[in-house]
């Protein structure tokens, strides 16, 4: 993510909605809350990055017009 390691320093929280239509349980919407470990300054970056993300990320494209889908991020910076 834009130059700040995530493979140990990410997590997502997930909540989804699920709705029945027309009889059949649909998963709605799908909130994404990332938490990540970055050095202190960085918040610019990190949120040029979640802002264009999206695009490049096959999960989102497959269900892109098909199922609403919100994140956010919480930054934490080492001690």
């Amino acid at each position: 993510m834009r130059e700040i390691p995530v493979a140990d320093n990410l997590t997502a929280d997930v909540e989804g909605d699920i709705e029945d239509i027309d009889g059949i349980p649909r998963i709605t919407n799908i909130r994404l809350v990332y938490r990540l470990r970055a050095p202190a300054g960085s918040r610019d970056k990190v949120q040029r990055a979640l802002e264009v993300y999206a695009e490049k990320c096959p999960a989102y494209m497959s269900i892109k017009g098909c199922i609403n889908c919100s994140w956010t991020v919480e930054l934490d910076s080492p001690k």
